[in-house]
């Protein structure tokens, strides 16, 4: 048998480890692509409880109108919130800073409207009473739960994605695939001063 050349040897060496990096890296990629995944699965689920909520406010609204005729301004603000809420959407793709803000701030805007329309309850005892509202205070407080559990999940799911990609050698494949961090879900500065809605009372 005829002994390899040497510059062979350093040949097929050379494509040898030139096989296993490409082979790592196509794993590394496709590692980072099922996080990027769970993040994008993880802010969905934050934006379909965000939506559950904000299909039961026209319930609870009218259910409060019926017996709270003179509190049209609370009414009318709360179905503002709720319109500007569900016009703000971010793509999974696109969770910039300032999108997360926008969202974060009509969310917010629409949790203060809905604490002024659950206080109502307090000046009206037959309302505090009514089934259909007792009903509808379980669901809202249960959704936000769920909210709150969403959020949650999103961000364990970006720290999961982001301290991937920023250890190394997954930060060399990484930034080669474009793959860059993603923000979490912040609460907004309004937040601190949203009204307290007391649903035992």
């Amino acid at each position: 048998m005829k002994k390899l050349a040497s510059g062979t040897v350093v040949l097929l060496g050379i494509l040898g480890v030139a096989l296993i990096l490409f082979f790592w890296g196509v794993s590394v990629r496709n590692n980072i692509v099922v996080q990027d995944e769970g993040v994008s699965t993880a802010w969905s689920n934050v934006q379909t409880q965000y939506q559950r909520r904000a299909d039961l406010i026209p319930n609870l609204v009218n259910t409060v109108k019926g017996y709270a005729k003179h509190e049209q301004e609370t009414f009318t603000q709360v179905v503002e919130a709720r319109t500007k809420a569900t016009q703000v959407t971010v793509d999974p793709e696109n969770l910039t800073p300032e999108k997360l803000q926008e969202f974060n701030a009509a969310q917010g805007e629409l949790s203060q409207a809905l604490g002024r329309l659950i206080a109502i309850q307090e000046s009206y005892p037959d309302l505090k009473a009514n089934e259909q509202f007792m009903e509808l205070q379980a669901q809202l407080e249960g959704t936000e739960n769920r909210i709150n559990e969403s959020r949650t999940k999103f961000n364990e799911a970006v720290q999961t994605y982001n301290q991937y990609i920023r250890q190394f050698p997954q930060n060399i494949v990484a930034s080669i695939c474009s793959f860059a961090k993603k923000d979490k879900f912040e609460a907004s500065a309004a937040a601190q001063d949203a009204p307290v809605v007391n649903f035992n009372e």
